[in-house]
Order: C-alpha cells, then structure tokens, then sequence
C-alpha cells in the first residue's frame, strides 16, 4: 500500500531505527478481536501507560464502543471485571502491519518501568499512541518498578536452651496396708492326759518245790525191768568166764 505522503529513505530508516528502539524487552502473548481491537497480552515486568502502573500479569486493552471517537482506549484485568483505567490516545502510523499485535516503548531510566508508547492491532497501519509529558523523566519516576521485597531478617540467633525443669518427685510408695490382725484366740489349756502306767514286769516264778507230776509209774517199772535184765546178762557172762 503507498503512502499518500512522499517519505524520503533516510526518515524511513530513521523512523524504523526509533520504532526498534522503542521496543521495550518486555514480553508479550497477545490475543485480538477484530471489531473492538480487543487485545489480551500478558507482561513479564512491570510497564506503565501514561499514569497508569502495570504491574506483571495478564491485560485487556480494547477501544471503547463509540463511533465517533476511535482513539478511546481502555485497560481491564484479565477477566474484563474491573476497568483499570480510560485513556485518550492520538492516532499513530506504521509503515508495514504485522499479523500479530505490536507494542512500543519509550526508553526511561533503569529501574523504572517500561513506558508503553504506541499500541498497533494485527493488519492496521493505524494505532494508538499514547501522550506523556515531554519530560519523560517524571512520569518514569512517578510510576517506578517495583522495589523487590527485602531479604527476610537472618533469624536471631538461638538462645540457649532452658534447663529441663526438674523431674517431679517420684510419688512415695504407698506403705503396705498392715494385715488384718487376726482375732486374739484365748487358748484355754487342757492338761495333757496322765502318762500311761508302765506295765508291771511279771516276778519271775519261783522253782518248783516239787517236780509236777508228768505221768504214770509205768514207764519207771519198764525201766527198772529193764536195767535188771541187762544185770543178769552182765552175771551171767561174768560167771561163763
């Protein structure tokens, strides 16, 4: 597409020099609707846009729903529920349109946050170009990147442990209950039974004054007959001789 206003080569090199200076090293992922130029990008460092601060996270940037003004350009949260701010941009011109979303910056001190200076819809020759003070200095001071929170304090240091309190006392062993006393039994005494009498020892008989009579005189008279009988014999021998 030509341009209707004759642009020498040296400003076309100057200008492309400062649209490539211009483009901040931020990252994008961008995501368009073609009525309403509805753009959904997400930063991976804080920017800002004229007086509004951008901290890291995902955007809505769309215009307006006016058609007599299409320079109205407004920045929601990620899920469109609260509009962050209304801002009135001024036309910008680009020579070659790109197929995706294009964003540039303007240089501000380090430290600072990026200054969004022009924003471009997929396949537009047109964008929006966003006014700041000619003293960029004061708006990048105004709005400045966050301070990274401060290192945890070192932990103090351990105090040194508290004595274990002592032990309790050892719970005193419970004396035994006494036993039962046993109910006092009063023995009445039984004499012992007397000893038996010892046995009287039989005296010993005395000896007979008599030979007890043990039979008859029969067996004296044989004895006697007998004893005569041998005698005779003994004579008798004695006279042989």
């Amino acid at each position: 597409m030509k341009s209707h206003f004759p642009i020498k080569s040296g400003m076309t090199i100057v200008t492309l020099g400062a649209l490539a200076l211009g483009v901040g090293i931020v990252a994008f992922r961008a995501q368009a609707d073609e009525w309403d130029k509805k753009t959904i990008f997400t930063v991976d460092q804080p920017i800002q846009v004229t007086d509004t601060y951008l901290d890291r996270g995902t955007y809505v940037m769309k215009l307006a729903n006016s058609s007599s003004d299409r320079h109205i350009v407004q920045i929601f949260d990620a899920d469109q529920k609260h509009l962050i701010n209304t801002i009135l941009a001024i036309p910008n011109y680009r020579l070659q349109p790109t197929d995706h979303s294009q964003f540039t910056f303007w240089e501000t001190p380090p430290g600072t946050a990026r200054a969004m200076r022009a924003w471009f819809y997929p396949g537009d020759n047109f964008g929006q170009e966003f006014r700041y003070p000619k003293n960029l200095r004061q708006i990048a001071f105004a709005a400045p990147a966050p301070v990274p929170p401060p290192p945890p304090p070192p932990e103090p240091a351990a105090a040194p442990p508290e004595p274990p309190p002592p032990p309790p006392p050892a719970p005193q062993a419970e004396a035994p209950p006494p036993p039962p006393e046993e109910p006092t039994v009063i023995a009445q005494n039984t004499p012992p039974p007397p000893p038996p009498a010892p046995e009287a020892t039989p005296a010993p008989a005395a000896p007979p004054q008599e030979l007890p009579k043990t039979g008859t005189p029969y067996p004296l008279i044989g004895l006697s007959g007998l004893f005569s009988l041998g005698l005779y014999f003994l004579v008798r021998a004695t006279r042989s001789a």
